[in-house]
């Protein structure tokens, strides 16, 4: 019955919903059965929505048919609210449009904007989200709302519930109800008059329980997400106002969000941050509890905007240990016990530059009746305390990196009142070690009196799970019957937390949110088994297996096994959405290993690996951008090289003529130069859109490369460019003649491979290959230009490592390196390249020469030499993901300034997904990335690009409308040399 119920809504969905946005293959229904949490479920059916109309229509159809539905958004939640054994809505990527009002004070957002995302939009206004969980570069609006989170700063005075206005709501029979809307509120209350009297007499009822009301205040005093939210019943009058608050926390039991209106946060200008240390963790509380008093006397401004101290988080000592700090280090070297040095960041935030320096002696006068471990030292230099916060930011994943191979690292999160935090944090601690869990650690929010203990655990034995249950037993008597605080603070109160909802809340608390969840979901088939479960034991089952990658430890894809699938990284995933994200290729790996290491259900080994082959291995781009949001600095394209390398083993067909192309370079470049006079022969011949069209069904039959009118014509470096290089092994006064100035400063420049055989396309908006105008430039500043040897044959090894020809990839490098090392007279002058992914590979592979990519080199070494006019037409730079990695973006950008009085760098456009050559190959994933490209350039009326990679550029050209090319040619056009503005000026 249930598995035609099943197919009876497939077929149905079917109508409404194109069949790429639902997925019911085992692969992906494996993938998206993980989120950052514990445990593991496998849906049945997910469904990539992309608007209210498809959930409402969903929703009526799972409530025909009596199927569970659960929704998702990033699924960095930790409690398990964001799996599903049933069927799983995703609303991430198709949800991101927002408004902002006139005043800036209100801001209207969908579900899927990242909350980073919602902070960039309001910057310029000097505004901000409220809400800032650990998560809120990688974690989506409807998370962030949906479970209360929270964070460092906002406290309880400017978490979700107290800074929403209205909402947008998906209910279970497929209603839609603006809350702050007129006519939607009129609508409902004439459609609806049940629902909207039931929560009139809930509201009443819980207001005439004296008793009930005064616990709701008291529990709500401090974070507190266990449960559902009854704070609204005793705050507002409106009953819309209440419906919209219930859904604050409710983690999708109750509706779906499609819409949410809240109030923006002053983003104070002038910040200061210090790492405060103390030899006792009791002492850093008390130290805590004294801050938190600290206001000054502005009495027109509110409660929370008088206190001096805006945030305190405490890292214990294991906490310090994970992330290697060096205070921390140095500690542990002068005593024998280490385990009392605790950590707080405290933040201070202020309107103008004389208050912060008065809000840092308030606190440093406060802190003189205390003893810390080192000088108290407040930094406002954001390059200095950013760093502090990304240390808070990436404690859980760095804990849980450390871990023992196989176990899995899960998070709990508590909150004590603060005039109980120092003897609860002790208790707590001590907790933690009598259950021998000793490497936990605590840290988190101490102003608010909310901790996170992160534990490394096996759930290997039943001994283990016991262990387990034991320990958070304890927690529940620790918290609950000594403390009365919150077992669930802000992450949720999701299976992890259901059986003890109860014990904390108290039976009335527990009858009025049962209330709520029929009254809302009659059937029980919004996210059963989240808040309300039955079982007294669902938070021990269904635990999320972490099993080993078999992967050589001295390769730099052994990271991999650190992964603790938290889903940061997604956020620069230019794959999620479209095939699998960076986390769902490992998730699946680690089963497809497991079925490989067991030796059991060959059938299902073999329908993962066939599935994976397109979804995780051709369409990820390999880019390595996941690692940057990633704590662990995992990249995931480091393993994706490894499986195909695995595909390509020594002797195969394909491993052959990887090393044939290697050891024939030279020949094989000359070989593809023809091919690309041919395809531009055919361009001239046919035109545009007649060869588009005969190049894009030859790519849909027979798999060839994608032609586009980006492609490149064929390009050579003509002889007498490397007649200098020849002369210098002979003579080397022949180089001088090269250069306009009598001592020429050096340059060795290695064109890339890829720059040596394209040059420019059919219509192009320069008039020379890149190559001659890099020469022509570093003339232009007086710099002689040497060629390395032989350097058609030369290749960075990008080419070999992107196909897993992992040798051969480094064999190249090698080749290079020797090649340059004599070019450079052993490192005497920088090197070159201008591209700059080979440059990063290059980087990688050779430590003993500088070198640099052209806007690097010519910000560095150039800048002085040339006089820049800029340009009033406004131009678009797109920065390469091996730029973000080599950490020059700003680098690019501040070169594009010179030229340009307005440069414009497009939002949300991460990794082109060109990826060598995957933009011919798999056009779709290159066009996927660069999706929101097109509009904002089209918006903002650019009529070019640049960059600094050729086959990001090609790409670039392709999806946007607009040409793009070389940095260099931006500043050619853009400068004269000093010396001939000198001479000029005569």
């Amino acid at each position: 019955m249930v598995k035609s119920s099943y197919t009876s809504f497939l077929q149905e969905i079917r109508g409404l919903i194109p069949q790429d946005r639902i997925y019911t293959d085992e692969l992906r229904r494996l993938a998206w059965g993980t989120d950052a949490g514990f445990y593991r479920l496998i849906p049945q059916i997910v469904i990539r929505s992309n608007s209210e109309e498809e959930i409402s229509e969903l929703l009526k159809l799972a409530g025909r048919y009596g199927l569970p539905v659960t929704f998702r958004a990033a699924g960095t939640c930790l409690s398990g609210q964001a799996i599903s054994d049933s069927i799983l809505i995703v609303a991430g990527k198709h949800w991101e449009k927002y408004s902002i009002s006139p005043d800036h004070e209100q801001i209207t957002l969908q579900p899927g904007i990242i909350g980073q995302r919602v902070n960039e939009i309001l910057a310029p206004y000097g505004r901000k989200f409220a809400p800032d969980p650990a998560s809120v570069k990688s974690a989506m609006v409807g998370g962030i709302v949906m479970n209360n989170a929270s964070g460092m700063n906002c406290g309880t005075h400017a978490n979700s519930d107290k800074v929403l206005l209205s909402a947008r709501i998906v209910l279970a029979d497929g209603t839609v109800l603006d809350t702050g809307d007129d006519i939607s509120r009129a609508s409902f209350e004439a459609t609806h008059p049940d629902f909207y009297n039931r929560i009139c007499e809930l509201r009443d009822q819980i207001r005439a329980n004296e008793e009930l009301a005064a616990r709701i205040r008291y529990k709500y005093s401090i974070k507190n997400v266990t449960g559902l939210n009854l704070l609204p019943f005793v705050r507002f009058d409106d009953p819309f106002d209440i419906i919209a608050h219930l859904m604050v926390g409710s983690e999708g039991t109750l509706a779906f969000l499609s819409q949410i209106t809240m109030r923006t946060e002053y983003d104070y200008p002038y910040k200061a941050s210090a790492m405060l240390y103390f030899t006792s963790i009791k002492d850093a509380c008390r130290t805590v509890v004294a801050m938190k008093e600290l206001s000054n006397d502005n009495t027109s401004a509110s409660e929370a905007d008088r206190k001096i101290v805006k945030g305190a988080e405490l890292l214990d000592y294991k906490s310090l240990s994970s992330v290697e700090d060096p205070v921390y280090l140095k500690y542990k070297q002068e005593v024998a016990d280490a385990s009392g040095l605790t950590a707080v960041l405290t933040e201070t935030k202020a309107r103008t530059r004389e208050e912060l320096e008065q809000n840092i002696s308030a606190i440093e006068e406060c802190l003189k009746t205390f003893s810390t471990y080192i000088p108290v030292h407040f930094t406002d230099r954001p390059e200095e305390y950013s760093k502090y916060w990304a240390i808070r930011s990436g404690i859980f994943p760095s804990v849980g990196g450390t871990r023992q191979p196989g176990t899995t690292c899960l998070i709990e999160d508590v909150a004590f009142h603060i005039e109980d935090l120092p003897e609860a944090t002790a208790d707590l601690q001590q907790l933690i070690a009598r259950h021998g869990y000793d490497d936990a650690c605590i840290y988190g929010h101490a102003l608010e009196g909310n901790y996170h203990f992160i534990l490394n655990q096996s759930f290997s034995t039943d001994a283990e799970v016991k262990r387990y249950e034991d320990l958070m037993n304890d927690v529940k008597t620790l918290v609950v019957d000594k403390y009365d605080g919150s077992l669930k603070a802000e992450h949720g109160t999701g299976r992890n937390m259901a059986p003890f909802v109860k014990y904390e809340w108290g039976e009335a608390a527990f009858e009025a949110m049962k209330a709520v969840k029929q009254l809302f979901d009659p059937k029980g088939l919004l996210n059963p088994g989240v808040i309300f479960n039955d079982d007294p034991q669902c938070h021990i089952k269904n635990f999320k297996p972490l099993p080993l990658i078999p992967i050589d430890e001295a390769s730099p894809a052994e990271k991999v096994n650190k992964c603790i699938e938290c889903g940061f990284c997604e956020v620069n995933c230019l794959s999620c959405g479209f095939t699998l994200s960076s986390r769902q290729r490992i998730v699946l790996q680690r089963e497809i290993s497991r079925l490989k290491q067991s030796g059991t259900d060959q059938e299902r080994l073999s329908l993962l690996e066939k599935q994976y082959r397109y979804l995780g291995n051709q369409t990820c781009a390999g880019d390595g951008l996941c690692s940057i949001s990633c704590p662990m600095n995992i990249n995931t394209g480091d393993l994706t090289h490894i499986i195909r390398q695995e595909s390509l083993p020594k002797g195969s067909l394909g491993y052959k003529a990887g090393d044939f192309v290697a050891n024939h370079f030279a020949g094989v470049k000359s070989a593809l130069r023809p091919v690309l006079s041919l395809a531009n022969f055919g361009h001239s011949v046919l035109g545009t859109k007649a060869m588009s069209s005969i190049t894009k069904g030859m790519h849909n039959v027979l798999g060839v490369p994608l032609w586009t009118p980006a492609m490149p014509k064929s390009y050579k470096v003509t002889s007498y460019k490397l007649q200098a290089t020849s002369a210098m092994r002979h003579d080397s006064a022949a180089l001088v003649a090269r250069s306009s100035s009598l001592v020429a400063d050096k340059v060795v420049y290695f064109p890339s491979c890829i720059n040596q055989t394209m040059g420019l396309p059919k219509k192009s908006p320069v008039e020379q290959p890149l190559v001659n105008k890099m020469i022509s430039l570093l003339q232009k500043g007086g710099y002689e230009v040497i060629f390395p040897k032989d350097m058609d044959k030369l290749c960075c090894g990008t080419i070999w490592e992107s196909k897993g020809m992992l040798d051969i990839a480094d064999r190249k490098a090698t080749e290079l390196e020797a090649a340059l090392w004599e070019a450079s007279e052993q490192g005497k002058y920088p090197v070159l390249c201008d591209q700059s992914p080979c440059l990063h590979r290059m980087r990688e592979t050779i430590q003993k020469m500088k070198l640099y990519e052209p806007a690097e080199f010519i910000y560095t070494f150039l800048r002085d030499k040339l006089v820049f006019t800029q340009t009033d037409r406004p131009v678009a730079v797109h920065i390469t993901c091996s730029m973000r990695k080599m950490g020059l973006a700003d680098t690019i950008i501040s070169l594009a300034k010179l030229c340009s009085t307005h440069v414009f760098v497009p939002e949300e456009v991460g990794c082109c997904g060109f990826a060598g050559d995957r933009g011919f190959t798999y056009p779709e994933l290159n066009s996927y990335a660069l999706r929101k490209l097109r509009p904002q350039i089209e918006a903002s009326g650019i009529t070019i690009g640049y960059s600094n990679s050729r086959t990001c550029e090609i790409g670039l050209t392709t999806n946007s409308g607009i040409p793009y090319v070389s940095i260099a040619y931006l500043v050619d056009q853009c400068t004269k040399s000093v010396k001939t503005e000198a001479t000029d000026n005569l």
